[in-house]
């Protein structure tokens, strides 16, 4: 699986890909230089249950802690996550 994140003004999105194939896309928005919200995951149907979501969303958790920078999990999928990983808490926005 192959996980690219990519920028454009206000937002940005993880993409999975695997064999050329979308998988998933986790979309964010940029909230100021220290905070991002992300906002909506989506997996395609063959792909649910195989972990593309939970994988887009520890990308995004590791750029996060590469800038320095926290994560308001707007989305249901994405705060599920921060909700059951404790090793991840450590980027969300109190």
């Amino acid at each position: 699986m192959e996980i690219v994140l990519k920028e454009n003004g206000g937002k940005g999105f993880a993409m999975a890909r695997e064999n050329n194939k979308r998988a998933g896309m986790m979309t964010y928005s940029i909230a100021g230089p220290e905070l991002i919200i992300v906002d909506h995951t989506e997996v395609e149907p063959e792909f649910n249950g195989s972990g593309v979501g939970k994988q887009m969303l520890y990308t995004i958790v590791e750029m996060a802690r590469e800038k320095s920078i926290k994560i308001i999990p707007l989305c249901p999928f994405a705060a599920s996550v921060f909700k059951k990983s404790d090793d991840i808490k450590n980027v969300l926005k109190a």
